[in-house]
């Protein structure tokens, strides 16, 4: 893409305040708002920003973008993919529900669930089920991470190994083009592949954008996945290693209609 002078500062802007928003860009330019998001798009698909509700941030491979942000990003596609994935989930499972905008969404879809036996390190999680009267609910403990609630740390890992789940939901914050999965909170990853070993399966709930990105610690692989939830059709090269490796991958459209597609 030729950067038109006006992405150009919208681009110096975002380096020197972390992020930009599409108010405030009309108001400097004098431009329609389709006029910016047009360009925020572009900025974003040429790898300079990454969108989020309202504007964007400037894109990072070693810190993630805020809770905020991230939950108000690709509400939709959440919500396909927790509308999918409770689907699958068993009244009376013994379940462990992760850190992550979208595993919060998969929790607001268990409300109706009975009998569950949920463990999560995530106290969003832990509120939005404690509406649930058939849910108990186990909070591993750990250091609190206030920007978004996640509980991490030996402590946590210690309190998880105690446990055996039926199925265990987790998120990531990128996905890699060999299959690997990514995240930006080192102790974080060593919950997850915790978990990983403690689950007698293991879904994925991650939306298209996780392609998009790039974070620096490897969690583990789609190889380590039973199922994967998403909300686009996976890269070609993906595709195949989720075949290969008998991960099956359930692409479920925005708009509630399954598209479901099984690779294994």
């Amino acid at each position: 893409m030729s950067q038109s002078f006006r992405q150009r500062d919208i681009l110096e802007i975002a380096r020197a305040d972390g992020r930009v928003r599409v108010e405030d860009l009309v108001t400097r330019f004098g431009v329609s708002a389709q006029t910016i998001r047009r360009d925020l798009t572009e900025l974003a698909e040429s790898g300079w920003l990454e969108r989020v509700h309202g504007g964007a941030v400037l894109r990072s491979s070693v810190t993630n973008i805020g809770y905020e942000d991230r939950r108000g990003t690709n509400e939709a596609a959440k919500a396909a993919i927790a509308d999918a994935c409770s689907v699958a989930i068993p009244d009376g499972a013994t379940l462990f529900l992760g850190i992550g905008t979208t595993t919060e969404a998969v929790a607001a879809k268990l409300l109706g669930h009975r009998e569950l036996l949920v463990v999560t390190n995530n106290i969003n999680v832990a509120n939005i089920l404690a509406a649930n009267p058939e849910c108990e609910i186990v909070l591993s403990g750990g250091r609190l991470r206030r920007l978004d609630g996640g509980l991490v740390g030996t402590l946590t890992t210690s309190v998880l190994e105690q446990f055996r789940f039926d199925v265990a939901v987790i998120g990531c914050s990128a996905i890699a083009e060999d299959g690997e999965l990514l995240d930006f909170d080192f102790q974080e990853v060593g919950v997850s592949q915790s978990i990983i070993r403690r689950a007698r399966a293991t879904w994925l709930v991650a939306d298209r954008s996780k392609f998009e990105r790039s974070a620096p610690v490897r969690v583990g692989s789609l190889r380590d996945v039973d199922r994967f939830f998403t909300s686009a059709p996976l890269p070609e090269e993906v595709l195949r290693l989720c075949r290969d490796w008998g991960t099956e991958a359930h692409v479920v459209a925005p708009d509630g209609d399954a598209a479901d597609r099984a690779a294994g």
